[in-house]
């Protein structure tokens, strides 16, 4: 059939139009003329991935006598497309661009390619022919840096777009001349695949039909200065497993089963409920355990320790496992060392399923400067500040955000919310705050700039973890958040509308370590007993400021590796004391004000300090080792310490309120002593009473309330079936009307040697 047989208005070509040719799908091939050539700079910007509107080029457009179709197919030996029943063949016009003019068309007809290669022939959809497959709302949202789905919007994603089953891939990089998707479906040739600039938002667009889950893929990203630059998407759900660095085109099939745990989680709020955490580092908890295989052992074992909650160190994607997760490039995927983000899901569905709640490291502070990462994305500063002096982390070689930038900051706020709703975590702990909120953290003088008022408060910060915080406890009901804040700064845990004596609102979170707390009692404990009550305070100084905050005690894995040694082997004496020490001060954490954190292996008092590589000793506990025993003892008072302090409302009831806690005997320095009454909302009183001393002290007088009869222990760490030496109250002890300690009446009791004492009115 010729050009003239195909309608009235055609024109006839100067050469003869080829035979059609039966094909075996039962089209016959028609002959078409050229499409009008390209305007040279067009084209050049177009082959080298630096055009802002390749669909303008590409794809099927109306001309003066039919539709002009476009094909950019680089190492293609032929394009024909299929329409209208017909398969028309493209003229090569070299640098694998295919044109021609589709004859007596008016509108552009649905139509597919066939792109054939040294002899296989690949059927696609034009990815040219369709209209962008984002929203202007979403458009909107992102130009005002207020997305709180911003996962839904960029990044890869399976969806049908006007009827066809692809991916829409979406990228923000505002200084870029150009963007290209490229893939393992490309050869990682991205040349076929440039995207289009949606507007002023920096943000390019491409849908691909026919890719779904599995595609691995990068962005090519063409810099200001014409140069190319290979990187993984920053939005990427799912990455390859390091060291591999593409990202992966996934969606979400798990089905939850947690909605008991999801409707009762915020029941109560978390500063008047028992939480004592489990500190986890998955990869290293039981080395060579999946996610999967980690759900069907960590909620049995945290379960029958009694803790409330576990925290995972950071398990967003990082390229160097020595950083411990703490150096994060993949801020939306579950790190792909131990699974697919769905297993990740199992993981936490299952630990939900057991009763216990998950908190996870997050890491906003820094990130890398992995060259196919974040690190000048688009080419120039975009994710860091373009000041040295504000991106340069000094401690730790990376970059630390630009929070001014609005959508910076979205892109961290999205996120927390992310991890949060996608993947059901009840808290985030986000990590190294204080080198957020200091513009001089770790510089020195002409190191860093003031801000506008002269200060060296990091106000765009401040305003990030402001924003952080009321997002996630608008979007996200029962979760809470914790800042690993080392300093004094004022309102950490005051609400965001309440302003401080500082001038500053409060900063939103609902807990912060008590890194104070862990300094002075760690110190006080590692010094020899006979040297103790010069250090006294160290262990009551807490009380200062116990109410300023909502506390969590931690000694967490940053206390047990570096040379800090684990907490057994901190302690002072020989074996049998040190295991003593570390029963004692366990029973002093439990029942000081405020939650509790304990790092993996610190709760059987493993010796060594903790290995990345290794992870716990569990060996230690095999009834083959000599000393099993000593470990299944500390490991059986944490057992003892939970289920009590669960079952006791006096040790978490009042943890934010000054009428929780009274100081019986807080002055006993010579005697390394210190007694304690911990109380609930009902008023029912708890004692603690600590001797830090290796000898047994007999008759020792405790002032006490006097309404109450007798005293009954409830929790003795120097039970035999702990280790300890069995210096236990078996009776309970009768209130005595002998004036003590400033209160109307006392009892005697024998204190153990190096240990903690619990007891409850009879």
């Amino acid at each position: 059939m010729t050009a003239r047989s195909a309608g009235k208005t055609a024109r006839k070509p100067k050469t003869p139009a080829p035979r059609a040719e039966a094909k075996p799908d039962g089209q016959d091939r028609a002959a078409v003329r050229k499409a009008p050539p390209l305007d040279a700079g067009e084209r050049a910007r177009l082959l080298a991935g630096e055009h802002h509107d390749p669909h303008a080029l590409l794809g099927a457009h109306p001309v003066r006598g039919g539709i002009a179709v476009r094909v950019l197919r680089p190492w293609a030996r032929e394009v024909t497309v299929l329409a209208k029943g017909k398969r028309y063949a493209l003229h090569d016009e070299g640098d694998g661009l295919f044109t021609g003019v589709l004859p007596l068309l008016r509108k552009v007809p649905e139509y597919e390619l066939r792109v054939r290669y040294d002899g296989d022939e690949l059927a696609v959809v034009d990815p040219y022919r369709f209209l962008p497959a984002l929203g202007e709302l979403d458009l909107h949202l992102i130009g005002e840096g207020r997305h709180e789905e911003l996962w839904t919007a960029l990044g890869a994603r399976v969806m049908t777009h006007q009827g066809v089953t692809g991916t829409r891939f979406t990228v923000w990089a505002p200084n870029a001349r150009g963007v290209r998707v490229t893939g393992d479906w490309t050869y990682w040739d991205g040349t076929a695949l440039p995207m289009r600039s949606l507007g002023s938002t920096g943000v390019w667009e491409l849908f691909v039909p026919g890719i779904g889950e599995g595609a691995v893929y990068k962005f090519d990203i063409a810099r200001p200065d014409g140069s190319h630059t290979l990187r993984a998407d920053p939005m990427a759900r799912r990455t390859e497993c390091p060291p591999n660095t593409a990202s992966i085109v996934t969606a979400d099939h798990h089905e939850w089963q947690d909605e008991e745990w999801m409707a009762r989680r915020g029941a109560r709020p978390h500063h008047e409920a028992p939480l004592s955490v489990y500190e986890v580092h998955l990869p290293s908890w039981r080395p060579g355990l999946t996610y999967r295989q980690l759900a069907e052992q960590l909620p049995a074992y945290v379960a029958d320790l009694g803790f409330t909650h576990v925290e995972f160190m950071a398990v967003a994607e990082h390229p160097f496992h020595g950083s411990w997760g703490y150096q994060v490039t993949g801020f939306y995927a579950p790190t792909a060392r131990l699974g697919t983000p769905d297993d990740f899901r199992f993981l936490v569905d299952a630990l939900h399923r057991a009763g216990i709640g998950v908190l996870m490291d997050w890491v906003p502070a820094h990130f890398p400067r992995d060259d196919w990462a974040l690190a000048e994305f688009d080419g120039r500063p975009l994710y860091e500040h373009e000041d040295p002096r504000r991106s340069a982390h000094p401690d730790w070689g990376t970059l630390e955000f630009d929070y001014g930038r609005k959508e910076v900051r979205n892109f961290l706020v999205a996120n927390a919310v992310y991890w949060c709703e996608q993947f059901h975590l009840d808290g985030l702990r986000v990590d190294a705050v204080a080198s957020m909120l200091y513009l001089d953290y770790s510089r020195e003088h002409g190191e860093w700039l003031p801000n506008e008022f002269g200060g060296r408060e990091n106000l765009d910060a401040v305003a990030f973890l402001q924003e952080m915080n009321a997002t996630v406890y608008k979007r996200c009901p029962g979760v809470i958040t914790f800042a690993e804040e080392s300093t004094a700064w004022d309102g950490v845990t005051r609400p965001t509308d309440q302003v401080g004596p500082g001038g500053f609102g409060g900063l939103g979170f609902g807990m912060k370590w008590n890194m104070g707390w862990m300094h002075d009692s760690l110190g006080y404990v590692e010094k020899d007993p006979v040297h103790r009550k010069y250090h006294h305070h160290e262990m009551t100084f807490s009380m200062v400021y116990a109410y300023s905050e909502n506390y969590i005690l931690p000694i967490s894995h940053d206390e047990v590796v570096h040379g800090k040694r684990a907490l057994v082997s901190k302690m002072p004496g020989d074996w049998w004391q040190r295991r003593a020490n570390h029963r004692a001060y366990l029973g002093f954490m439990w029942a000081h004000p405020g939650k509790q954190l304990l790092f993996m292996g610190q709760e059987f008092a493993q010796g060594a300090e903790w290995s990345a590589e290794h992870g716990p000793e569990w060996w230690l506990m095999d009834e083959t080792y000599h000393s099993a025993g000593d470990h299944r003892g500390v490991r059986d008072l944490v057992r003892d310490l939970n289920t009590v302090y669960t079952a006791t409302p006096s040790l978490w009831e009042r943890d934010t309120s000054p009428e929780g806690f009274q100081w019986v005997a807080g002055d006993a320095a010579e005697d390394n002593v210190f007694a304690f009454l911990r109380f609930d909302a009902a008023g029912s009183p708890l004692l603690v009473v600590c001797n830090f001393s290796p000898v047994v002290r007999a008759d020792y007088r405790i002032g006490v309330p006097d309404a109450f009869a007798a005293w009954a222990e409830v929790l003795n760490t120097d039970a035999a079936r702990y280790g300890g030496s069995g210096v236990v109250g078996t009776d309970p002890l009768k209130t005595e009307s002998v004036p003590w300690h400033g209160r109307p009446a006392s009892v005697r009791m024998t204190l153990p040697p190096l240990a903690t004492v619990w007891l409850r009115p009879a």
